[in-house]
């Protein structure tokens, strides 16, 4: 990153592929020298930013910029708006009247406020009189600005970003709302003798049933998670619901690095009350592919598909339903399904470590089941907000 500005910095909306290219291209650029970014696969991020593959604009609009200096692209960002997170509850983080900005790349501070006038002026233009952010481009994709842990890198559907990003952001006026945290956990031995007497009174408890996911029959499991999601989550901060179709595209996208025994659907009474899906850390290939499947990485990961071997998995999603929330089952349900993964992910995927993330910075009961399996932040993201 240079701190170079020769030259005014002009704005440029994002009208045509063109624009769209540079826009996805300039991460690859400014971050290439970082030995921790994980370049994401560009189709992945092109079907992310347009209208007609990613159903979240369905209910939500979005507009890109371009930073310019002297005909170079120097910054990126994109500002946004999503009516589902409109109708939310102001007390619940969203709501009435705010919009978001996401996407930020900058070469300088000079260019990282040029690029969030934009955002907040077209935000501004809409309507809106609050700006928050960052979150590319909704609350479930990649949320929050890294400003601790730098020196790792992330696992899969992880964001990364300079550590100057966290003062060039703050410098233009915004404040800290949320902290959304990542645990590392080390789960190669098992867990402390507390969590294996909860585990083995569980099992041994005829109420409960943690099952895996089956496969054939995706679509409906699918569905079911992300209802049970849904519902788990509606108190939390920053909750925004998931649609029926955002709901089919997360599966249709999840279905290739799902794996059946690394899911799993917990039922209390033959109801399904909790679930847990884990996912092998495909960023373990992706650091080598720069963004492309071609020519032969589509091979390689087809063939690291057919039975990963991943040294770290990501738990992305958890969730118990709302009326067991802060309950002993929660917490015995919890610990189980975590558990039968950790044993079944040892032995198949030779896996040594888990991260758990995110989980919002008052999220007690997450807090607390980390805690007891000895898990360490490793990562933390912060959200923060303006008003306009």
């Amino acid at each position: 990153m240079s701190g170079h500005s020769d030259g005014p910095i002009t704005i440029h909306p994002v009208k045509d592929k063109n624009d769209t290219r540079e826009f996805v291209e300039l991460a690859f650029r400014l971050n290439r020298g970082d030995p921790a970014w994980v370049p994401p696969l560009k189709g992945e991020v092109y079907s992310l930013l347009t209208p007609g593959k990613n159903p979240w604009f369905e209910h939500g609009k979005a507009q890109l910029f371009l930073a310019r200096r002297k005909g170079r692209t120097v910054g990126r960002i994109s500002a946004h708006i999503d009516e589902l997170a409109l109708a939310q509850p102001a007390e619940q983080g969203m709501g009435p009247g705010t919009g978001n900005w996401g996407l930020l790349e900058a070469e300088d501070e000079e260019t990282t406020r040029a690029l969030l006038v934009a955002a907040e002026d077209w935000l501004r233009r809409q309507g809106m009189h609050r700006s928050l952010g960052p979150l590319s481009i909704s609350v479930w994709d990649e949320p929050g600005l890294l400003i601790e842990g730098f020196d790792n890198r992330p696992t899969v559907m992880m964001g990364h970003n300079s550590p100057l990003y966290r003062g060039w952001v703050e410098g233009t006026g915004y404040r800290p709302i949320k902290q959304l945290i990542n645990y590392d956990v080390y789960v190669k031995e098992g867990f402390s003798p507390l969590v294996n007497r909860i585990v083995a009174a569980g099992e041994k408890n005829s109420r409960i049933q943690v099952r895996k996911v089956d496969k054939k029959n995706f679509d409906a499991e699918a569905a079911l998670i992300m209802g049970l999601l849904n519902d788990a989550w509606s108190d939390n901060w920053g909750f925004v619901p998931l649609t029926d179709s955002e709901i089919a595209f997360v599966g249709k996208k999840l279905k290739t690095i799902v794996f059946e025994d690394l899911v799993r659907v917990a039922e209390l009474d033959g109801e399904a009350v909790a679930f847990i899906i884990v996912l092998p850390n495909i960023n373990e290939l992706l650091i080598d592919m720069d963004g492309s499947l071609l020519p032969f990485n589509w091979a390689r990961l087809l063939w690291w598909l057919r039975k990963p071997k991943s040294r770290a998995l990501r738990v992305p999603l958890m969730g118990v339903a709302k009326k067991l929330q802060n309950s002993r089952m929660a917490s015995t349900l919890a610990f189980m399904m975590i558990e039968l993964i950790r044993r079944d992910a040892v032995r198949d995927y030779g896996t040594e470590r888990g991260d758990i993330g995110w989980v919002l910075d008052d999220n007690q009961g997450m807090k607390a089941v980390a805690e007891a399996i000895d898990a360490k932040v490793n990562r933390v993201y912060q959200i923060y907000d303006k008003m306009l």
